[in-house]
């Protein structure tokens, strides 16, 4: 019955992820100044099942202005490319590995 709960709680902090990302890139499309800030973030994956980290980085994929670029031969590491960075990169993979990560942990067992 958790791992239900998990799952529909991923689902809707999944769809409000993709409905904001096409926001913001729509907008950087839509307006003439480009507000990208690009960088490559590497999120901390370790303790990850190979599954769970698959599944991380096709749902960071299929998230407009972001992309799941390899996972370290050592699997600990998910590098990223986001389109936009705001503040530190360290922050935005802190970022990534306490809402995706702890959310596809949970959803994903």
């Amino acid at each position: 019955m958790k791992r239900i709960v998990a799952l529909i709680a991923f689902i809707g902090f999944y769809l409000g992820e993709i409905l904001r990302s096409n926001l913001r890139v729509a907008y950087d499309v839509l307006t003439p100044r480009h507000h990208m800030n690009p960088a490559i973030v590497a999120v901390d994956i370790e303790g990850m099942t190979e599954g769970q980290a698959v599944s991380m980085a096709n749902f960071i994929t299929m998230t407009p202005g972001t992309l799941g670029i390899a996972i370290s031969q050592d699997r600990r590491t998910l590098f990223i490319h986001c389109m936009y960075i705001d503040g530190s990169p360290e922050e935005v993979a802190s970022a990534l590995e306490k809402d995706y990560g702890r959310r596809v942990r949970r959803a994903f067992r």
